[in-house]
């Protein structure tokens, strides 16, 4: 009869997870995931902003597509009437249901979260969402602020709660109701941490003490970084406790004392959102739901901590783009599980110690608008078609790929394959590779590089990643067509992963990459 689907989203989550080899993080509730699940440890988002990946996610186009690089418009008026992947599981008999961000709220999503053509009933979001911004952190002096680097005492907090524990305590009662009327469900449930401010349970900084967090492996900007490349993070500037620094723009760099604080925070963000990952599954276990439940676990994009002296998102390296990305599929990624068996018992961070090692992981490199049809074969519906090269006036295609096919891969098959590629996939030399991108308003950092309006853009980087290289080439952009004139490079950028996993030693402009360069059009 299909499986139910839980879809967890999490704001700003690099994989900074145990189960993706991370030694200083505490997450034993995702881990417990990964364990009974399938890991992709090569995945990323096709822009490393919240409104363009999302939208890219959900309606499985790329941005080019759904033409939304901003925050700003609504594609089913901008672009194309496109269906969504909860508006296609709710035309194939599915209760769609959606807690805290899954959509960004907005314009974006037609101020509705794109409710009532994707979501069965109006989308929750928590009622404490709107003091994210307030000034709630207590500095030292005692006053309050609107700071980054933000724990609390959730009591002090307006309502005496936070906005994931009020999206947590919303999911788990939406399964309660989904199990006594037997509906099947698609239940997307948003986390907004560690997305900044990073305003946490203060009692999660016990778990990182300061003296034990590290600075960034490559805390400097690459000497051969195009300065097209380079994001300045100007919406951390804003912050209280950073603007106090009076650092230099667009370069910095911040006191690294302040890095290692923020740092643990955005640790200490990601030990609470596992709390409540773990809360939430231990409720699907409750409600004897883990037996004929998926749960998909990711991100909308990553989040630099320093690397490369950059601090947020809105680049194409692999710390703004690459994300978790997990399935667990009862029978499929575990042997059947019987009625009332304790999947995910809840695993609480502050005593639970030994890590699980993931169920079974892929190095294959995927993206984030493959989900729309893997979850689509996954529950037995038919995968929606690949999107012909023009698909403005197509209501359901797919420009991504269904993964399920690199579900049972062992790691023996994937080194010697780098076979494995369809004709809808996105590939390079026969291997699987994933294309992000990201617009600039000029080749120099200015205040709106990380966030330019679509009619400021004149510059778009696009970048693809295989398993072994990350090449991006920076173009000519007309907002007004929407066109990218790849005979107008600005820059380019070449990492090769073997020698430089980092990506700090930029050998663009000592290669001869033609061959780059036409895949890259291809």
């Amino acid at each position: 009869d299909g499986m139910n689907i839980l879809f967890i989203v999490v704001d700003d989550l690099r994989p900074v997870l145990g189960c993706y080899g991370d030694k200083l993080v505490k997450s034993p509730n995702i881990d417990q995931l990964a364990s009974r699940s399938i890991v992709f440890s090569n995945a990323y988002a096709q822009q490393a902003l919240c409104a363009p990946s999302r939208v890219s996610f959900l309606t499985g186009r790329r941005p080019d597509t759904t033409r939304l690089y901003d925050f700003y418009s609504y594609w089913r008026v901008h672009a194309g009437n496109y269906s969504t992947m909860p508006q296609y599981f709710k035309e194939n008999g599915y209760v769609t249901l959606s807690v805290g961000k899954v959509f960004h709220p907005g314009v974006s999503s037609n101020r509705s979260d794109d409710y009532p053509y994707s979501w069965s009933i109006p989308p929750f979001h928590p009622s404490t969402e709107k003091y994210e911004n307030d000034k709630t952190c207590r500095g030292k002096d005692g006053k309050l602020y609107a700071n980054l680097v933000c724990p609390v005492d959730v009591t002090e907090m307006p309502k005496g709660t936070l906005p994931d524990i009020q999206s947590t305590e919303e999911a788990i009662r939406l399964l309660n109701v989904m199990k006594a009327k037997k509906q099947k469900f698609f239940l997307a449930v948003g986390y907004h941490k560690p997305h900044i401010p990073l305003r946490y349970p203060q009692e999660f900084l016990k778990l990182y003490p300061l003296e034990n967090i590290p600075l960034a492996p490559d805390p400097w900007v690459p000497e051969k970084l195009p300065s097209v490349a380079y994001n300045p993070w100007t919406d951390i500037r804003q912050r209280d406790d950073v603007e106090a620094l009076n650092v230099s723009f667009p370069y910095g760099p911040l006191p690294e004392e302040f890095q290692r604080q923020i740092r643990q925070s955005y640790y200490a963000a990601v030990s609470y959102l596992d709390v409540q990952v773990g809360l939430l599954l231990n409720a699907l276990d409750n409600a004897g739901l883990s037996n004929n439940t998926m749960v998909v676990f990711t991100a909308d994009h990553g989040w630099s901590l320093g690397e490369h002296g950059e601090w947020a998102k809105y680049s194409n390296f692999d710390v703004a783009t690459r994300v978790p990305l997990m399935f667990y599929v009862p029978g499929m990624t575990t042997s059947s599980v019987s009625q009332g068996t304790r999947v995910f018992p809840y695993l609480d961070p502050f005593s639970h110690t030994a890590g699980s090692v993931p169920q079974g992981q892929s190095r294959k490199v995927v993206e984030l608008v493959s989900l729309f049809p893997t979850l689509a074969e996954l529950a037995g519906l038919q995968v929606p078609p690949a999107c012909p090269e023009m698909s403005f006036h197509v209501a359901l295609c797919t420009e991504g790929t269904s993964i399920v096919r690199y579900f049972n891969a062992s790691e023996e098959k994937e080194q010697e394959g780098k076979e494995g590629c369809s004709d809808t996939a996105r590939c390079f030399n026969g291997e699987p590779a994933a294309l992000s991108q990201y617009p600039r308003p000029a080749d120099t950092p200015q205040w709106n590089s990380d966030k330019p309006k679509l009619k400021d853009i004149r510059v778009m980087g696009y970048s693809v990643r295989t398993i072994d290289y990350r090449y991006t080439v920076w173009v000519q952009f007309d907002p007004k067509n929407f066109s990218a004139n790849f005979e107008d490079v600005h820059a380019g950028e070449l990492y090769m992963m073997e020698t430089d996993p980092n990506q700090d030693y930029n050998i663009y402009n000592n290669t001869s990459h033609g061959w780059f360069f036409k895949k890259i059009l291809g």
